[in-house]
């Protein structure tokens, strides 16, 4: 018994000396990119269910690079509810994030969407006279625009109640990266790379 002892206490100060105690485990933390030089090194994902890694900050700094009549407290907020509905989904958030960034000009709505419809991808937009579908608020927007990629990319069921009016509209699953949005969600010929190349934009690439 004692010679089990002693080597307990030995065991344990030598665990402890090359930080290994026993029973204490390092909790993994959310960690987001903070600059474009740390976001470069692993590069854009152009999947759209997949982990976005930018972080909040620089987000909200895009946007205003490029329309400094933008609110910054409002974009923050728009910014941090991209991060929370395409998270809950498991959608890239860069990809809906850079896809709002296109549809809204940046958040000037220039096109025939006002800001007050809180429709950040052009749903409902078929043509030039159509004025696209209205949201009660900026969180049921974007929540619309999350669900709407992931019935495009995904064959899950939607995890927050479908605010979305035309999820069931799309063929589930077809589109796995953003390119591939080109002809489905909007007749540009360029779509998709117009949205690809917002997110390499987003990288400082």
């Amino acid at each position: 018994m004692r010679l089990t002892l002693v080597t307990y206490i030995f065991l344990l100060l030598f665990l402890t000396a090359h930080g290994m105690t026993p029973g204490h485990h390092d909790v993994p933390q959310k960690k987001y990119h903070s600059s474009k030089a740390s976001l470069a090194k692993k590069g854009p994902s152009l999947k759209i269910m997949a982990q976005g890694k930018a972080s909040p900050e620089l987000m909200k700094n895009f946007v205003i690079k490029y329309n400094g009549d933008a609110d910054a407290a409002m974009v923050g907020r728009l910014v941090k509810t991209y991060i929370i509905e395409a998270n809950r989904e498991g959608v890239n958030y860069e990809v809906a994030f850079c896809q709002m960034c296109l549809e809204t000009g940046f958040l000037k709505f220039d096109g025939n969407i006002s800001k007050y419809q809180h429709n950040y991808c052009g749903l409902g937009c078929i043509d030039l006279f159509s004025g696209g579908d209205w949201f009660a608020s900026m969180e049921e927007g974007v929540r619309a625009h999350i669900q709407h990629l992931k019935a495009y990319a995904s064959y899950e069921t939607v995890r927050s109640p479908l605010v979305d009016p035309r999820f069931n509209n799309v063929r589930r699953g077809s589109v796995t990266v953003v390119t591939e949005l080109t002809g489905k969600w909007a007749t540009d010929p360029d779509y998709g790379r117009k949205i690809s190349a917002l997110i390499t934009r987003l990288y400082g690439l």
